[in-house]
């Protein structure tokens, strides 16, 4: 099951990111399997980076917070914040007709 982690850096850590880059992607391509998508978050107009987006697959939160605990730049304390959220992934549409069952769940329901 997909879970969102939303990461802002603190505002000092322009050097400590960098510094800790390759173990981070190293980690990152050894976890390959339990990672659905992620970068960098940018300013508007993409000359910094202020946070991290990660969609991770795992059966349950547990299993996140395992992998958040060994991750380089949560360990290093790169982050201001860290939030973490169950994803029920719409599109795109995990199993086709999805989002018309949902439609039709909605206008049943009103």
């Amino acid at each position: 099951m997909p879970f969102v982690v939303h990461c802002i850096d603190r505002l000092d850590a322009g050097p400590l990111r960098q510094k800790t880059r390759a173990k981070h992607l190293e980690y990152m391509i050894a976890h390959s399997a339990h990672v659905d998508y992620g970068g960098p978050l940018q300013t508007d107009d993409g000359t910094k980076v202020v946070g991290s987006l990660m969609v991770l697959s795992f059966e349950n939160r547990d299993e996140v917070e395992t992998f958040l605990a060994a991750e380089p730049y949560a360990r290093a304390g790169l982050f201001d914040s860290l939030l973490v959220n169950r994803l029920r992934q719409m599109v795109p549409e995990s199993s086709p007709g999805l989002l018309v069952r949902e439609l039709e769940r909605e206008r049943a329901a009103v």
